[in-house]
């Protein structure tokens, strides 16, 4: 037993995913915020998706008097998508659209962190979204893997 939790706490920290009990799935990027976030926005165009809003909060702090590493939003989503769940628990459209967040931590490294779908079925309390939150779910991670990876 002694052997399996090892085993589980070496893949859990050698995975470039991180679950964190905050609700955020981050996924370490191998490029800067910038070209993470361009590599999002082009996947989900390519998807057909909407992209509402791209912000650029260090700028923004930078104009402040604030110096921030590099972070960037991208407000994204499909009402084909985020209507039904809406249906299922209507709370959710506080969190919707989806949001990706590239930022750099202050050792340099980028991250790509987003809501997981099962934290937001948890806070709002969905019932019977089972087959589009699993979508959801898979396509995020699919669209993460594509901005992040080598």
């Amino acid at each position: 037993m002694h052997k399996l939790a090892f085993l589980a706490v070496f893949l859990l920290l050698a995975s470039p995913v991180v679950f964190a009990d905050t609700g955020l799935i981050s996924v370490k990027s191998a490029h800067s915020v910038g070209e993470t976030l361009d590599r999002m926005e082009a996947l989900l165009n390519k998807k057909g998706m909407t992209i509402f809003k791209r912000i650029n909060h260090a700028k923004g702090a930078k104009g402040a008097g604030v110096d921030l590493r590099p972070t960037e939003l991208l407000i994204f989503g499909n009402p084909k998508i985020g209507s039904p769940m809406m249906v299922c628990a209507q709370t959710i459209a506080i969190d919707l659209p989806q949001k990706a967040l590239a930022w750099e931590d202050e050792s340099g490294q980028v991250w790509l962190s987003y809501n997981d779908p099962a934290y937001l079925v948890s806070r709002h309390n969905m019932k019977g979204c089972d087959k589009v939150v699993n979508k959801v779910t898979k396509a995020l991670g699919n669209f993460a893997k594509g901005a992040t990876k080598p």
